[in-house]
C-alpha cells in the first residue's frame, strides 16, 4: 500500500508547474485584439496622454505663477 501512495504523490505537479500550466490555459482563453485594433487603441492612448500632459503642465505653470505672485517671489 505505501508504494501506491508514493506513486500518486509523484504524479501531482508541484506548485510552480501548476502555476505555469494554469497561466497558459488562461492565456488561451483571452480574446486578443487584432493588429489594427491594437494600433488604433495605442494611438488613442498616446493622444490622451499628450492632451492630459498639456493640460496638467499648463495648470501647473498657471498655479506656480499665481503662488509666486501671492508670495511676492
Amino acid at each position: 500500500m505505501p508504494k501506491a501512495i508514493k506513486k500518486v504523490a509523484r504524479k501531482q505537479p508541484n506548485a510552480i508547474q501548476r502555476y505555469f500550466r494554469e497561466t497558459i490555459g488562461e492565456l488561451r482563453k483571452v480574446s486578443w485584439p487584432t493588429r489594427q485594433e491594437a494600433t488604433n487603441l495605442t494611438i488613442v492612448v498616446l493622444i490622451v496622454v499628450v492632451i492630459m500632459s498639456t493640460i496638467l503642465g499648463s495648470l501647473d505653470f498657471i498655479f506656480s505663477r499665481f503662488i509666486a505672485l501671492i508670495l511676492g517671489t
